[in-house]
């Protein structure tokens, strides 16, 4: 054994640096509420601490953890804090991180039943629970891969695979050269993830049939063109401006009869059929070939968590499935067939542990009471005289002032408040404030002190 190798198991078996880590992370636990939703201008120029040339020698552990405490904590955004309202990032519930130190020791490679039994078992359970709480067809078979950027790129290799194989073409042995052509029909609000996955999978923005959108982002039925076997349907269960859901039932139908393939990208909207209230935002999805969803949003479980979801398995496993001589499957579920990735983090148990602790009764509440602190937003900003510019149908708001000048100017004074963040964005050519519920820690408290604070800003910006 050599003296770096001594060092470290010294390491290991002493503790007192993880010990100093736990105390750093309680100590983040216990200030979350308030600290900066985004660092203040100091915390971002005291990260120059971290700019030096690649040590030549081993440094002391707890020191570095120490430093990066110090360092790196005030640098962080507070996404956890319940006054995040930026991107929909959601926020890990207590169990859901617990479970992440716990198997961050483990350190799992989730790629195939031999090289994580557990990882395969809890696959294999969440699976399950997804398909029961989204009541997908009985067939449908789960990939569990970093979120749903990689799960829409995941279900349209799978649709890929299947349309072209109806029409007698193997992409896996002849490629994409000479390929029958497949007819790519998505709205115009199709997510930057649809359209990144396309490009990625060889379908230029040329090759998709646009369908106009109508005011709430929704795909217009009567503008959708005639289909056919060939055709690629891309929908969306919650656009990311406005929260609202395409006409899943009727598309689906449509669809159906001619044998095209849906696919809907649920990020975080595919969750509301979670709710006994929200449901019926999801009519029909069921009906669709492959869904993608992201645990790290709505479900609130630590990053990174998303899901692909898939009613035919050989069309998902022939587009994904790796093949090597020493890749040694098993009777049990090896992992890997349904995703692209061979070495993959042991996500799934994160997922599991955050349905198992929450029970369908718990999903429920939570992503009902997003929708419930979005009403209360609304409620209170179209008292304070401002225009709310979406239909609030889940977690989205969208508002904005008479003035787009104003508008921005209200952006920015909250911003630079740092007791909560938000985004702005453009809805329909006009500058709007974006405003997404999506954390459990976020309470009727902090809506209120949202809403004060959009009175101070108000007062300030508005003249």
């Amino acid at each position: 054994m050599n003296l770096l190798q001594q060092r470290m198991q010294d390491e290991l078996q002493n503790k007192s640096l993880f010990e100093q880590a736990k105390t750093n992370a309680y100590s983040y636990m216990n200030g979350i509420r308030k600290m900066d939703t985004f660092p203040s201008k100091p915390n971002l120029e005291n990260m120059a601490y971290f700019e030096e040339p690649l040590p030549k020698q081993t440094c002391n552990a707890i020191e570095l953890i120490e430093k990066l405490h110090e360092f790196g904590s005030p640098a962080t955004i507070a996404q956890t804090g319940g006054r995040y309202f930026g991107f929909i990032n959601g926020g890990a519930i207590p169990v859901s991180l617990g479970v992440k130190w716990l198997t961050d020791v483990w350190d799992q490679c989730g790629g195939l039943y031999l090289t994580s039994p557990i990882n395969s078992k809890l696959e294999s359970i969440c699976e399950d629970w997804l398909k029961s709480i989204f009541n997908l067809p009985p067939a449908t078979v789960a990939g569990f891969v970093s979120g749903t950027s990689m799960a829409n790129l995941c279900g349209l290799a799978a649709a890929r695979f299947h349309l072209l194989q109806k029409m007698g073409w193997d992409i896996n042995e002849k490629g994409l050269g000479g390929a029958p052509a497949i007819r790519i029909i998505a709205h115009e609000q199709a997510h930057a993830s649809i359209k990144k996955t396309l490009a990625l999978l060889g379908y230029g923005k040329k090759n998709i049939e646009w369908v106009a959108s109508d005011d709430q982002g929704r795909c217009m039925l009567e503008k959708l063109p005639p289909l056919d076997a060939s055709c690629l349907v891309l929908l969306q269960a919650g656009n990311a401006n406005t929260g609202s859901f395409d006409n899943f039932d009727a598309i689906c139908d449509l669809a159906n009869k001619v044998g095209a393939w849906v696919h809907i990208d649920g990020a975080f909207g595919l969750w509301a059929a979670a709710s006994t209230s929200l449901s019926y935002l999801t009519k029909g999805m069921q009906k669709a070939s492959s869904w993608a969803v992201d645990g790290h949003k709505t479900l609130n479980t630590p990053y990174d968590s998303g899901v692909i979801l898939c009613k035919y398995p050989k069309a998902l496993i022939s587009a994904l499935q790796a093949t090597g001589e020493y890749i040694l499957y098993s009777e049990q579920r090896d992992p890997l067939l349904y995703t692209p990735e061979l070495s993959k983090r042991a996500r799934a148990i994160e997922l599991w542990a955050t349905m198992k602790y929450l029970g369908s009764d718990g999903i429920d509440t939570m992503i009902t009471t997003f929708h419930e602190r979005a009403k209360q937003l609304e409620y209170g900003l179209t008292k304070l005289g401002l225009e709310i510019v979406n239909e609030v149908v889940f977690n989205q708001v969208l508002v904005a002032t008479k003035k787009e000048k104003n508008t921005k100017e209200l952006i920015n004074y909250i911003q630079n408040s740092r007791e909560c963040w938000l985004g702005g964005s453009t809805w329909n050519g006009k500058t709007v404030i974006r405003i997404s519920i999506c954390s459990w820690m976020t309470t009727e408290k902090d809506i209120e002190h949202t809403l004060l604070l959009f009175e101070k800003g108000m007062e300030h910006v508005i003249t």
